[in-house]
């Protein structure tokens, strides 16, 4: 038997394992219900149910995952890779033939709170672990704005998912341990607005899913939520008020930026999976919202993850340079494609030119060791829509090799994180891939 086939069914059978441990528990605990009502989700200034869908769709994120690149929002055909093949987004457009223009409020709330669709149980990727706390009122606005748009019709894209994987009906065992069906409820020794900010990034913008490490059975694992995960191979932060290695040295004026612009000066900018929330979700909450998103996020549990990715605030190659000269001329392959490619837009001081955006210093990225955002930004580019502003990074994938993209990426980690980087050709070759 192939070791990939002997690892699916190892994995296969834990979760069935799980599954009968956790069985007991979960069918005689009750389901979830309104009793306990959760904070609205959008503004209570919003009376027009529609209005409300609009906001809450895009605190929630939906158009990310359900739009194809260049494709008409919300048809589907947004592919996620995963370690064991690939699946796509659905059709949530009203269209009645390849969309969700057919199903009741019923089926709706049941496919966003708990992964059941009409055509059977979803997997992780659509966040139900998360928007199992939304309000049902919350989840039918949203349903209610969808249906105002343009119906699209747009055939879903088959999965690519390999044995065990493809069997749909296994999902049954991975909620029964790892799916905790409930409502959000406020916890009535806090105030108003920490709880609407818990609720934001809870139940509505669910941060957990990109900024928690998962478990063996891809599964969050609650224990260090929110210290910090992988994401398509970006690298999503520690946003615990970790004063090492979280946002706990960040100040609100810098949170609260960061969010409604994607910048925050000193701290760098927004990239990959990151630049598209702000760019489909965070920009568009109201000031009264962002408070409360970034007064939660100093209440959480502080935790503490890799301390080499400590962020430095004043690495000793870029604060010994000026914008047009480094502190040191070498002869590394780095500085050199670094001089030709990057410094006119970066600068040697990692300031940025023509825009705060370019700027470098105070990146998570660039003090991440393994370079991780660092390469696919320079892989991949990265893009952000922002206050009528359009920024771009380009690519490089096609011009650098392996090579020469390691070489660039441990360079930018010494001089404006002021770390030892290591980066390989090999990362960067399965970083290409994948």
């Amino acid at each position: 038997m192939k070791p990939v086939v002997k690892r699916s069914l190892g994995v296969l059978s834990l979760l069935i394992v799980a599954g009968l441990i956790y069985c007991t528990y979960q069918f005689l605990k009750p389901e979830g219900d309104e009793s306990s009502a959760p904070i609205a989700g959008a503004p209570a200034s919003m009376t027009s149910k529609i209005e409300r869908g609009e906001y809450l769709a895009k605190a929630a994120d939906c158009v990310a995952c359900h739009t194809a690149p260049g494709g008409k929002p919300f048809a589907g055909g947004f592919r996620f890779n995963l370690p064991f093949g690939a699946i796509y987004g659905t059709n949530i457009t009203a269209d009645r033939e390849t969309g969700i223009g057919n199903w009741s409020d019923d089926q709706f709330v049941a496919a966003v709170r708990q992964g059941i669709s009409p055509h059977g149980n979803l997997y992780p990727a659509m966040p139900y672990t998360s928007y199992t706390g939304m309000s049902r009122d919350d989840v039918l606005a949203i349903k209610a704005w969808l249906f105002s748009l343009p119906p699209v019709k747009q055939a879903n894209r088959t999965n690519e998912l390999s044995f065990p994987f493809n069997q749909r009906w296994g999902m049954k065992f991975w909620n029964l341990a790892f799916f905790d069906n409930h409502r959000f409820t406020p916890v009535t020794s806090e105030d108003d607005e920490l709880n609407r900010g818990a609720y934001l990034a809870g139940p509505l913008g669910h941060c957990a899913e990109c900024h928690t490490p998962r478990n063996l059975g891809f599964g969050l694992n609650n224990s260090k939520h929110l210290s910090g995960e992988v994401v398509q191979g970006w690298f999503a932060g520690n946003i615990t008020p970790d004063q090492d290695t979280g946002i706990g040295t960040w100040s609100d004026a810098q949170l609260s930026q960061f969010l409604a612009t994607g910048h925050a000066e000193g701290r760098s900018s927004a990239s990959g999976p990151m630049a598209e929330v702000v760019q489909n979700s965070t920009q568009f909450l109201t000031p009264e919202d962002n408070v409360a998103l970034v007064k939660y996020l100093r209440h959480i549990t502080p935790i503490k993850s890799d301390i080499s990715a400590k962020v430095n605030l004043e690495p000793e190659g870029a604060s010994h340079s000026n914008a047009i000269l480094p502190s040191s001329q070498t002869q590394s392959q780095g500085q050199q494609l670094f001089a030709g490619d990057c410094s006119g837009c970066h600068l040697w001081n990692g300031n940025g030119r023509q825009t705060p955006y370019a700027s470098l210093k105070g990146s998570t990225a660039v003090n991440d060791p393994q370079g991780r955002s660092i390469v696919q930004a320079i892989l991949r580019g990265t893009h952000l829509n922002v206050k009528d502003q359009t920024l771009i990074m380009p690519d490089f994938g096609d011009k650098y090799s392996d090579e020469e993209v390691s070489a660039v990426a441990n360079y930018v980690l010494l001089q404006f994180g002021g770390k030892q980087g290591t980066v390989t050709a090999k990362q960067v070759a399965e970083q290409r891939k994948n």
